[in-house]
C-alpha cells in the first residue's frame, strides 16, 4: 500500500487495519498513518531478499542500519512536526515561546538572532535514535489521564515457600505466567512479536543429578503471520544459569541453553547442536554435578538423548547453584512440576526430577520485598546523552542488595531480534516500555525507569502510578560543554543521529523537578546543584528559541454562516445577517417572514 493512499483512509478505516495487525491504534491520525506505513515497509523489506549475511546471534540486536528503506524528508519533517511541536512547562517555569513551524523548512537567522547559524532539517539518510521515540511517548502523558490510586496487594508465599514453580520475582516484565507457576508465555506476544522473554524457577541445585522437563505447548501467531513463513517468528530456549545472570537465556558466561533451531547456546556463542523444536515437542534438561564441583549439563528430545551439550569446570560456577530457565519467543511453554504426576519422559538412571527432591537438597532463590511500602523507584531526568544509563548502572552495581530493575529502550532492544529496521524496533521498545511501566507499578520490586523524563506531565503520571513506592527522582544535568561532549560521543558509538530540530525542541519543553511532598520522596541533582541546573536550562532554553525558525500563525478563515440563536435569545441581529436566516426574505426594507414552523417573530425587529 503506498503512503498517498493511506493518508486517504479515515481514522476508523485506520485503526481497523491496525487492529488486524495486532498494532497499537491509539493516536491522532498522522500517528496512525506512521504505524501503518511503517509496518507496509517491514513487511516489504521482510520479503525482499537479504542484501548481507543475517547474524548469527538470534537474540542481540544488530547495530544501526544505514541501509534499508530510506524515509523521504517530507515524510521525516512531518513527523518531527507531529511529535514535538507541544512544550510543557513545569510548575513555576516561564512559557515556551512559539515553536518550530509544521512542515516547513526553517529559514535562515536574522541579524536580531546574532547571527545564528540556520537550523538544518535531517536529511533522508538519517537515523532518528532512541530520543526521538521516547519523546514521543512522553508527549503522549499531556493528554493522559490520571492513573488511578494503587491497591496494595501482598502476596501471600509463606506457605507455598518450598513449591517449585516460575519464579515471579526473576522473570521479564514482558513474561507473563499462569496462576499455577507452571506454564507460561511472552506478555504482549501479539503487540511486539520480536521480543523474547525469559524466566527462572523458584528453585536451584548445586549437587547431585537433576532433570526437569519443558514441552513448547503452542505457537502464537497472528492469522496474518500464519500465512506467512514463521521459522523465525516462534522462539524457545531451555537450558540453566546462575541467579546473578541475565534473563536473556545463553546470553551470558553463566547461562547455557538448548535452542529451538538445533544450536546449544552460551556466552552468546552459537554451535550446532541437536535437533529443531516444533509444537508439542518435550525437551529433558539435565545437569550432573561432580563430587569435585564440575557439572555436565546433556538434553533430550521427546525421550531420545541429543548428548553432552557443556562440560563446565569447577573454576567456572565458584560453587554457585544453577537454576533451570526458560526463554521464549511468540510461544506458550509448559514445564513438568507436579511431584505426584509421572514425568512425561523417564529419565536416564541416576537422576531425579527437581520437584521430587527433598527441600534441603533445592537452593530457594532470594525473593525481593512484596510490599509496596518496602520497595523503590528512580526516575532518572536529564537530557538525551546526559549519563543517565551510566548513573544507572553504576548504582545498581554498588546496590546489589536491592536487585533493581532497570527498564529502558535499550534493554527492550536487547531482547529483540533481528526482524526489521532499527527505527522501527526503537519505536516498538519505546511503546512497550511504556506498557511495562504500568505492568512494574503492579509488580513490587525495586526499579529504575531510564529514560529522559523531561516533561513535567510525564513525570506526574509515572510517580503517581508508583504511589506507594519510595519515589526517588535523580537528576543528571552536566555543564554544556560536558553534556555536547557526551551527546556526540553516544551518537558516534550508537551511529543514530538526533535530528537538530527534534534536539532543540526538547530544551525548549524540558523542565526541572522541584520538591513535591505528594510526588516524590527524594530529588538529587547529580553533576550541579538545582540553581546552577535551572540557569543552565534557561541559558539552553532561550538558545534553542533563537535558533528554531519563527513563523508567524496561518490567519483564521471567515466563517461563511453564524450559529442560529435561539428565537428567545437576547442576540441581536444585524441586517446584513437575516439572510443567513432560513424563512426569511430580505429583498427589501420592510422584511416578512416566511412561516414555516421553526422560529416565531413577536413583531419587534429586535426581540425574538
Amino acid at each position: 500500500m503506498k503512503l498517498e493512499d493511506i493518508k486517504k483512509l479515515k481514522v476508523t478505516e485506520l485503526r481497523c487495519k491496525l487492529k488486524e495487525l495486532r498494532l497499537d491504534s491509539r493516536g491522532l491520525k498522522a500517528d496512525l498513518v506512521e504505524r501503518l506505513w511503517s509496518a507496509s515497509e517491514a513487511v516489504l523489506s521482510s520479503e525482499a531478499p537479504p542484501a548481507a549475511p543475517t547474524d548469527t546471534t538470534g537474540l542481540r540486536s544488530p547495530p544501526a542500519e544505514p541501509a534499508g528503506a530510506p524515509l523521504s524528508e517530507a515524510r521525516l519533517v512531518k513527523e518531527l512536526r507531529d511529535s514535538a511541536t507541544q512544550t510543557d512547562a513545569g510548575p513555576g517555569s516561564p512559557p515556551a515561546a512559539a515553536a518550530a513551524a509544521p512542515g516547513r523548512p526553517p529559514a535562515a537567522a536574522s541579524a536580531a538572532d546574532g547571527g545564528a547559524e540556520p537550523v538544518k532539517e535531517p536529511g533522508p539518510a538519517e537515523v532518528r535514535g532512541r530520543a526521538f521515540y521516547e519523546f514521543k511517548e512522553e508527549i503522549r502523558y499531556k493528554r493522559a489521564k490520571s492513573p488511578p490510586p494503587p491497591v496494595e496487594s501482598e502476596e501471600e508465599e509463606a506457605h507455598e515457600a518450598d513449591k517449585v514453580r516460575l519464579d515471579p520475582h526473576c522473570r521479564h516484565l514482558h513474561f507473563e505466567a499462569d496462576a499455577d507457576g507452571r506454564s507460561g508465555h511472552p506478555r504482549f506476544w501479539a503487540q511486539y512479536p520480536l521480543l523474547w522473554s525469559g524466566c527462572r524457577l523458584t528453585h536451584g541445585v548445586q549437587r547431585g543429578s537433576v532433570s526437569f522437563e519443558v514441552r513448547l505447548e503452542k505457537k502464537l501467531l497472528t492469522s496474518r503471520q500464519e500465512e506467512e513463513d514463521v521459522r523465525e517468528r516462534c522462539g524457545l530456549r531451555v537450558g540453566w544459569s546462575a541467579a546473578d545472570a541475565s534473563l536473556l537465556l545463553g546470553e551470558d558466561e553463566l547461562s547455557f541453553s538448548y535452542d529451538g533451531r538445533g544450536k546449544k547456546v552460551s556466552a552468546g556463542k552459537e554451535e550446532q547442536f541437536g535437533d529443531s523444536f516444533s509444537e508439542g515437542d518435550i525437551i529433558g534438561c539435565f545437569a550432573s554435578f561432580s563430587t569435585g564441583g564440575a557439572v555436565e549439563l546433556s538434553f533430550h528430545k521427546n525421550g531420545n538423548s541429543m548428548g553432552v551439550a557443556f562440560s563446565l569446570e569447577p573454576a567456572l560456577l565458584q560453587g554457585r547453584p544453577l537454576f533451570p530457565h526458560i526463554l521464549c519467543k511468540s510461544c506458550s511453554v509448559r514445564l513438568h512440576l507436579e511431584p505426584a504426576a509421572p514425568p512425561w519422559y523417564p529419565a536416564p538412571p541416576g537422576f531425579t526430577p527437581l520437584v521430587a527432591l527433598p527441600v534441603g537438597q533445592m537452593v530457594r532463590s532470594r525473593p525481593p520485598a512484596t510490599s509496596r511500602s518496602n520497595c523503590e523507584v528512580v526516575l532518572m531526568v536529564g537530557l538525551p546523552g546526559s549519563g543517565k544509563s551510566f548513573w544507572a548502572k553504576t548504582h545498581m552495581k554498588q546496590h546489589p542488595e536491592k536487585q533493581f530493575r532497570l527498564l529502558g529502550t535499550e534493554e527492550l532492544l536487547a531482547c529483540m531480534t533481528r526482524g526489521g529496521r532499527r527505527e522501527d524496533m526503537l519505536q516498538q521498545a519505546s511503546q512497550c516500555l511504556t506498557d511495562l511501566i504500568k505492568v512494574a507499578a503492579e509488580t513490587p520490586g525495586n526499579y529504575i525507569l531510564d529514560q529522559c523524563n523531561i516533561h513535567f506531565s510525564a513525570r506526574r503520571h509515572k510517580l503517581q502510578r508508583f504511589a506507594g513506592f519510595r519515589r526517588r527522582v535523580v537528576v543528571v544535568f552536566p555543564s554544556a560543554a560536558e553534556w555536547k561532549r557526551r551527546l556526540s560521543q553516544r551518537q558516534l558509538s550508537d551511529g543514530e543521529l538526533i535530528p537538530e530540530t527534534s534536539l532543540l525542541k526538547l530544551q525548549v519543553s524540558c523542565s526541572l523537578p522541584e520538591r513535591q511532598a505528594d510526588l516524590l520522596e527524594e530529588l538529587q541533582y547529580v553533576e550541579q546543584q538545582q540553581d546552577g541546573a535551572q540557569k543552565l536550562l534557561q541559558e539552553l532554553k532561550e538558545e534553542a528559541r533563537r535558533l528554531l525558525p519563527h513563523v508567524p500563525k496561518e490567519a483564521r478563515k471567515p466563517r461563511l454562516y453564524r450559529k442560529r440563536p435561539h428565537p428567545h435569545g437576547p442576540t441581536v441581529l444585524r441586517r446584513n445577517q437575516w439572510a443567513a436566516l432560513p424563512g426569511w426574505n430580505c429583498s427589501g426594507i420592510n422584511m416578512q417572514p416566511r412561516y414555516d414552523g421553526s422560529c416565531y417573530y413577536s413583531g419587534n425587529e429586535n426581540h425574538w
